[in-house]
């Protein structure tokens, strides 16, 4: 069983500002500690068989300069990789907008500290959240929750299949409060209206917990 309410509290959300290849961006920052060695996370996050067991298929040539791509998901270009703190890709999902995502670790203790922060350029986010409202986002958000909770497992023995796991009505609760806690990250940011807001999450709801 999840501890869910201890799973969507362990991770800290907001939105601020990082710089893309473009120039100015807009970034979505996650931040949780895991209870394993920095080298046991890095691996975790590096290795093309044990991203598999907790992400996804991985496929590509997973160094510095070489491109890699999710099954079904993203793909992008190894930007930087110093082993074990720091790992930045491109990440697209086709089309001209190309996102860049930067996961940082620090040793805590016995534990590690890991950062995410998926950023994108501000004038583009700016202009679909205010012609689409804030669901595209929330639902990006909601996503890597996801992705951080299967990391978790993962690190503490726990097996699952990523294919098919967001089906398990617990992960759908999961995957709701996620989606809830980011609506109330990007209204603080952006000042959004609780109507906009409301239309957003449920959204990314409908996205990663469709009823039925």
């Amino acid at each position: 069983m999840i501890d869910i309410v201890k799973q969507i509290n362990a991770t800290h959300r907001e939105i601020g500002s990082h710089p893309v290849a473009a120039g100015e961006g807009r970034s979505l920052l996650l931040r949780r500690a895991y209870d394993a060695a920095i080298e046991d996370v890095w691996d975790a996050c590096t290795d093309r068989e044990r991203l598999g067991r907790w992400l996804g298929q991985v496929d590509g040539d997973l160094r510095l300069g070489g491109t890699f791509q999710l099954k079904d998901n993203a793909g992008g270009e190894v930007l930087r990789c110093e082993e074990p703190r720091l790992l930045k890709v491109t990440w697209s999902f086709g089309g001209d907008m190309v996102t860049e995502v930067e996961l940082r670790l620090t040793p805590d203790g016995d534990g590690t500290v890991l950062e995410l922060e998926h950023s994108s350029p501000a004038e583009v986010v700016d202009e679909l959240v205010r012609a689409y409202g804030p669901g595209g986002t929330i639902g990006i958000g909601g996503g890597w929750d996801l992705a951080l909770l299967g990391l978790d497992l993962f690190l503490h023995g726990t097996g699952f299949d990523p294919a098919t796991w967001e089906a398990a009505p617990e992960v759908k609760d999961f995957a709701t409060r996620a989606c809830h806690a980011w609506g109330a990250a990007i209204q603080q940011a952006w000042g959004l209206g609780d109507d906009d807001i409301a239309a957003g999450v449920a959204f990314g709801v409908q996205h990663y917990a469709p009823a039925g």
